[in-house]
């Protein structure tokens, strides 16, 4: 990979470049530094997407790419393989059907040990001592990727395995997905592969959908299809998408390679790779990215073993994975193989059990969110489903419900992807002629429902005790101000004895003598709460603008929105064009907190908490430079301190905070129960793993003072 590294490129490891003014550049001098910008971009890219070990800190990485997109528009000088083309291009009117250069074959797959022997009996037949390539079976979209002369050039759907969908705008904005090749690949390649979206990355994106009042998608491969199949890419680069590149479908020094291309050998003999194993190699020399749990076998019985060593470890990788694929290494062995018209007969998918199971619904619950939004969950007769026993399901609006046909009594196909909420798939046998429909009054209040598109609402706001159990509650949960001892039990408790009765500002009038009389109150439980409230009245402006349940607004964009604008009333009068400056805030979002700031209620509510002594502190930025040049990640809990809060620290005082351990981090902050992984990445890469006291004494030591 030397051509990703070149040694004379100024912008490798430079923690902090210094660029002349743009309107101070010839064009031939903007032209030069902004090829140098996209060749350490791309190297930047392929250290932080394929080898997981960045050599630059992000907000480096972001001033270098600023300063490419300031060149190219300031001397037009945008090229098809620039890495700002992953921003998104025009939105499309609909998506093209294009033809395969070679069709996409499936593969025959079966779920036992003796299936898998029988598909090494008749590959016998045919070879004599076969050796196999085992890797994971992705459960992702499977995609055809082409590059002309080592730039990329088009991507498409499996479709129907003969054409698919081109989906070239959307594939060019995942970050893992190269513009330009490295190493020296054929002048016309074309490869197969699966796109996905990480787990964590599902997790975090699927909690920011929520926030912001958006259904959940029910698991990481639809979310991936729905995001490749986007007509307007710059929504797909919003969205956590990665790949994985594993098989050469055709490749070769002319165009024609690709008409004559043979699909029955797998790869295509011009690019003189002779077996999978020699493919997986080349596939990462030209800087894609390969899974690192393939494993040559020379016996079938170790091929079985594999596959049930990987559905041990399955719940532990990052990305969604339904078996395992067996491949013949040998190509000449696979060309004798050859092919089905369906399916290659050199390779066999073992798959996983189904991590969905039939069960019947027993009936339909409203639940009303502190939004006042009602989604509907399904009770189930109790169903294991891949190791864990499932008893309700979300049916997340009336539109779903309606797709599916659901009703009560229903009996219904569940399923469950990682750590997921279970959802009903499929009617399996209908038991009534009727679907269930949407209650016309709140279940909770009796207020009227409304719609909103998909959606249900209860119109009752805070008179209904379910929002207001809700919005009590999470202004004092770990994501709001993280008051502890008020959980949503406790705040129902207080609700139904009137102790809060309007809103959140009745917390602040609590008294002791009220805890006291309360059933399980003693003097050491009231005093500590009516304490926590105390200590809770000047909150970071972050933490209080996540707390008000700004509809839209996580602990993330409230940070965003805090250090934007500073100050509680700067935010509060800002307006939606004066929003939509801040990263990660479009119209929708932006027009939503400039209606929760708008209404009357909402805010007599800040009035009434500002009244009781509540006073948000303002964002101020330190300007602390103690912790420049270093980079810290975090495993495991701290006591007294959130994960955000961490990063804070560290970033306020010009350091770097990151997700994942590389050959660039200085120190790993390993608190009460830490990741594994972290601890073996840093012994890996000899990072130094300090316990939260050697942390706090290290920043104390350069000069940093933590209260």
């Amino acid at each position: 990979m030397t051509s990703r590294n070149p040694p004379d490129n100024p912008y490798i490891a430079d923690p902090n470049p210094d660029f002349t003014p743009v309107e101070t550049l010839s064009e031939t001098a903007a032209r030069a530094q902004a090829e140098t910008l996209r060749e350490a971009i791309r190297y930047h890219d392929y250290r932080y997407y394929v080898k997981a070990d960045p050599v630059i800190a992000d907000r480096t990485y972001d001033h270098l790419f600023s300063r490419l997109q300031t060149l190219e528009d300031a001397f037009d000088l945008q090229t098809p393989d620039s890495p700002t083309r992953r921003v998104g291009g025009q939105p499309l009117d609909e998506l093209e059907t294009v033809e395969h250069v070679v069709p996409m074959l499936s593969i025959d797959a079966g779920d036992d040990d003796a299936a898998a022997r029988e598909f090494d009996t008749r590959v016998r037949r045919t070879v004599d001592t076969p050796e196999y390539v085992c890797e994971p079976k992705f459960d992702g979209l499977s995609v055809e990727v082409i590059y002309r002369e080592g730039v990329y050039e088009r991507a498409a759907t499996r479709g129907d395995g003969q054409e698919g969908e081109d989906v070239t705008e959307n594939v060019a904005t995942i970050p893992s997905v190269p513009l330009r090749l490295a190493g020296d690949p054929p002048a016309y390649l074309a490869m197969r592969g699966e796109i996905y979206i990480p787990l964590p990355d599902f997790h975090d994106y699927n909690r920011e959908r929520v926030e912001r009042g958006d259904d959940a998608f029910a698991n990481p491969r639809n979310a991936a299809a729905g995001t490749l199949r986007q007509l307007d890419p710059s929504v797909t680069a919003e969205r956590p998408l990665d790949w994985f590149a594993y098989d050469v479908l055709a490749g070769g020094s002319t165009r024609d390679a690709f008409d004559t291309a043979d699909a029955s050998s797998g790869p295509d003999p011009e690019t003189g790779l002779e077996t999978h194993v020699d493919e997986h190699r080349q596939l990462e020399e030209w800087g894609l990215p390969v899974t690192d749990r393939f494993r040559v076998i020379s016996d079938i019985e170790d091929a079985i073993e594999y596959r049930h060593d990987l559905l041990d470890a399955r719940e532990d990788l990052p990305y969604e994975i339904d078996g395992t694929v067996f491949k013949v290494n040998d190509r000449t062995d696979c060309s004798a193989l050859g092919t089905t018209a369906r399916h290659y007969r050199w390779a066999y998918a073992y798959k996983f059990p189904a991590r969905s199971e039939e069960t019947r619904i027993t009936d339909i619950v409203i639940q009303v969110g502190r939004t006042g939004r009602l989604t509907p969950v399904a009770l189930l007769d109790p169903v294991d489903v891949g190791g864990v026993t499932v008893s309700r399901a979300t049916l997340h609006n009336q539109s779903e419900i309606h797709d599916l046909g659901v009703n009560l009594g229903d009996k219904v196909q569940v399923q469950r992807a990682g750590d997921v909420i279970p959802y009903v798939n499929d009617v399996v046998e209908s038991h009534s002629e009727s679907v269930f429909e949407f209650p016309e009054t709140c279940p909770v209040c009796d207020s009227p429902v409304e719609r909103d598109g998909p959606r249900h609402f209860c119109s009752g706001g805070l008179t209904c005790d379910a929002q207001l159990i809700g919005s009590v509650a999470y202004f004092g949960s770990e994501d709001g101000l993280d008051i502890e001892g008020l959980g949503e039990q406790t705040v129902e408790e207080f609700v139904q004895r009137g102790l809060i009765g309007r809103d959140i500002a009745d917390l602040y009038d609590l008294t002791a003598d009220d805890l006291r009389a309360l059933d399980g109150w003693g003097d050491r439980s009231a005093t500590n709460l009516i304490d926590e409230l105390e200590a809770s009245t000047a909150p970071p402006l972050p933490d209080f603008l996540a707390a008000i349940g700004i509809p839209g607004v996580g602990p993330t964009l409230a940070r965003d929105l805090a250090r934007h604008f500073e100050t509680l009333d700067a935010v509060m009068e800002a307006s939606e064009s004066e929003l939509q400056a801040v990263e990660g805030i479009g119209a929708i979002v932006a027009g939503r907190i400039r209606e929760f700031f708008e209404n009357e209620g909402n805010s007599a509510v800040i009035e009434r908490l500002r009244e009781r002594g509540v006073g948000p502190q303002p964002m101020t930025d330190s300007g602390g430079s103690q912790l420049a040049g270093l980079t810290f990640v975090f495993t495991g809990s701290v006591e007294g301190w959130t994960r955000d809060e961490l990063h804070e620290l560290v970033e306020s005082h010009g350091g770097s905070a990151t997700s994942s351990v590389s050959g660039n981090t200085d120190y790993l902050v390993t608190g009460a129960n830490p990741g594994q992984s972290k601890r073996d990445a840093a012994a890996e890469h000899a990072v130094e793993a300090l316990e939260p006291e050697a942390f706090f004494a290290e920043l104390e030591r350069r000069g940093v003072t933590v209260e």
